[in-house]
């Protein structure tokens, strides 16, 4: 019903920068929030940055608030997250998620699809 599909990865310098994009197609992409979150190896998968489908409302996790941007436009089907001053630690895969019914949006249950993931490696 809705297909996820990230790109924008790759590799970058500590206090370098990063922008992924998620392109969706299917159901009306407008009623959506989206989400980021991400996995590193061996650890869980982790919430990072929500926006609500109006644009209005966004949340993000502490450990990257103030240095990545979420953003969507709904006209293009797009989302949008902006990485600056990446750090090591930022090294995951990160995955583009869409929520339809509502619920705790840091959680990745309340999501209804999500795309395949992109790789991000920061090196020290």
């Amino acid at each position: 019903q809705v297909q996820l599909q990230e790109s924008g990865g790759g590799v970058a310098q500590a206090g370098g920068s990063l922008r992924l994009s998620c392109a969706a197609s299917g159901r009306t992409f407008s009623k959506f929030a989206m989400g980021w979150f991400r996995q590193a190896p061996g650890k869980e998968r982790e919430f990072v940055a929500t926006i609500m489908w109006s644009g209005g409302f966004t949340n993000y996790a502490d450990s990257v608030k103030g240095r990545f941007t979420i953003s969507r436009d709904n006209a293009r089907n797009t989302v949008w997250l902006q990485m600056n001053s990446l750090k090591p630690e930022d090294t995951a895969v990160y995955y583009c998620a869409a929520a339809l019914t509502g619920g705790l949006l840091t959680t990745s249950r309340t999501y209804d699809y999500w795309g395949q993931g992109t790789q991000v490696t920061v090196s020290s």
